[in-house]
């Protein structure tokens, strides 16, 4: 007699997918952000003008290049995750494991934040504040309320990391939640993207 088994069915994580609902309604958060943003610009273009025109744009393109490299070693993170590999087998980058590149995501992240703090400041001393006009309020609300979730990811990073060392052994549950914190990065790179076209390129 033939026996048939059942088919395996691979359901996705909870996690996963909680998390992907989740970064949905950041996407409506960040799109109301932007057309608060737009909507003021068209009622200011002369205050616009004024502000855009005091911009270091170079310097934030730089920042934004390193958040964009924050992005890829995150995914050499999940990477090494998904091979059940947490720590380095030798000091190349090729034989690191996920703590090291989440480590130096974690790096390229906090560079990012600090840069942000000094143009804040710079810009700040140059007359442009959050109470100054409406240019200086969409500048610093769009741009902090990033600012705040690039902060919740490196807290996120140091999460992960922790519990990785905590663990007696790296399994599934950690490699999940390194996946996790890589959808969450991701989307915040994205959105810098989009803001910075908008903020720095689109003036």
């Amino acid at each position: 007699m033939t026996t048939i088994s059942a088919p395996v069915i691979n359901r996705p994580s909870a996690t996963s997918v909680g998390t992907i609902v989740w970064l949905g309604s950041e996407v409506m958060f960040f799109a109301a952000l932007f057309a608060m943003y737009f909507s003021l610009k068209a009622n200011s273009p002369a205050i616009w003008e004024q502000g855009t025109g005091i911009l270091n744009v170079p310097f934030a393109l730089v920042n934004t290049i390193i958040l964009v490299l924050s992005s890829f070693t995150a995914q050499f993170g999940v990477f090494a995750a998904e091979r059940m590999q947490p720590r380095a087998t030798g000091l190349s980058p090729v034989k690191w494991g996920m703590v090291e590149w989440f480590l130096l995501s974690y790096l390229l992240g906090a560079v990012f934040v600090a840069g942000q703090v000094w143009e804040y400041a710079t810009l700040i001393s140059e007359g442009v504040a959050l109470n100054s006009n409406s240019y200086g309020s969409a500048f610093y609300i769009t741009t902090g309320f990033h600012a705040l979730h690039v902060t919740g990811g490196l807290i996120a990073f140091l999460l992960v990391i922790g519990k990785t060392f905590a663990a007696k052994k790296f399994g599934h549950y950690e490699a999940t939640s390194a996946i996790v914190v890589s959808y969450y990065w991701h989307f915040v790179d994205v959105v810098w993207i989009g803001l910075f076209l908008i903020v720095y390129v689109l003036k």
